[in-house]
């Protein structure tokens, strides 16, 4: 607690951290976060600027990451990686630390509308990124385009044994409820009992569950796997290393998630914590960071800072027209929350 002493927040946010005092390996953050979701050459210039490190534990799904949490109620970890739909549970929680008044104007770049989309998010998180959930498919794998989520669910012969599907409840039940034509958000009983049933039924057909490796021994790469529910930036990681790879937001529509960064409430550093929140977020920073990730970001400084190819690009940047039957996630009823997790736990497991 020595630097949170010898530091206030406006040196933090105002100047390099070794300019306040602390010395290099004083300080080291935590930061639980997806693989490759953080450009590694940002961190060291932090760490050359800051005198911080800041380490990464990765988590594989939103389930996972809870569990991680729970099993320290939040501690252990200085900045979380939280999805929208689990920022208010977080704040109930006590596991997340209020938006300091000194930080919101060095964020001012942040479009507003990624603030607003989830209640909490104003209070206590820095919109990260966004984009979209989809299917990625190999066009020489298969006889014709996947479109749809009846596709993906009622998958045909050649689909078969080579589908991936998220090992996330929420996600993939939601998937289900679009391809029956039903919001993801419905609190229709018989619509859940449905989207189950249709995941049950596709279950024989999938060749695994779980996030797809982003590298050359990926399923989807190597072509163990023909087609994939995936984020839309995983699915252009990819597209790198197979030029067969295509990500369509299928024609029911899909996932609008948004990502943020929070700063957890048992941190003892959170002044660090926030001083790599605020640098990350510098627009030439944050330009570099989407192009790594290749997600879009909600920094609009930034954009002017991106490549024409980047910008043009409809699985990064899609259409309003393209958005239109997607939605975000509400929170759901805690009890059907609970029996959805124990029907998709015994279906995978």
């Amino acid at each position: 607690m020595g630097f949170v002493r010898s530091c206030v927040m406006c040196c933090v946010l105002a100047m390099p951290l070794l300019a306040c005092g602390v010395q290099a390996g004083e300080v080291s953050l935590k930061l639980l976060n997806w693989e490759e979701y953080m450009d590694p050459e940002l961190l060291a210039e932090f760490q050359a600027e800051s005198g911080v490190a800041v380490t990464e534990v990765f988590y594989e799904s939103d389930e996972e990451r809870d569990e991680l949490l729970k099993q320290g109620n939040g501690e252990g970890y200085d900045l979380i990686l939280v999805s929208g739909l689990m920022m208010e549970h977080y704040v109930r929680k006590g596991w997340l630390t209020a938006l300091p008044t000194a930080i919101k104007p060095k964020l001012a770049t942040i479009d507003a509308r990624w603030w607003q989309a989830f209640p909490a998010a104003e209070l206590y998180a820095v919109p990260y990124f966004w984009g979209t959930l989809g299917i990625a498919y190999r066009s020489d794998l298969v006889t014709r385009p996947i479109s749809s989520w009846r596709e993906f669910f009622n998958p045909s012969k050649e689909l078969r044994g080579r589908l991936s599907v998220l090992n996330s409840t929420r996600e993939t039940t939601a998937m289900a409820l679009k391809a029956l034509g039903y919001s993801l958000n419905t609190r229709k009983g018989q619509a859940y009992r449905e989207a189950m049933a249709l995941v049950e039924k596709q279950a024989p057909h999938v060749g695994s569950y779980g996030v797809l490796a982003l590298t050359e021994t990926s399923k989807l790469v190597t072509g163990e796997v023909s087609a994939a529910m995936i984020y839309s930036g995983d699915a252009l990681m990819l597209q790198d290393l197979n030029e067969n790879i295509e990500y369509v937001l299928p024609k029911e529509g899909g996932n609008i998630w948004v990502d943020y960064l929070t700063v957890s409430s048992r941190s003892a550093h959170k002044e660090a914590a926030w001083h790599f929140i605020e640098f990350i977020n510098r627009p030439e920073n944050a330009a570099r960071q989407a192009e790594f990730v290749y997600y879009a970001s909600p920094n609009k400084a930034a954009t002017a800072l991106m490549s024409d190819e980047f910008l043009s690009n409809t699985t990064i940047n899609p259409s309003a027209a393209a958005l239109k039957k997607s939605e975000f996630f509400q929170p759901m009823l805690p009890r059907r929350m609970k029996e959805l997790d124990e029907a998709f736990e015994a279906l995978i497991n």
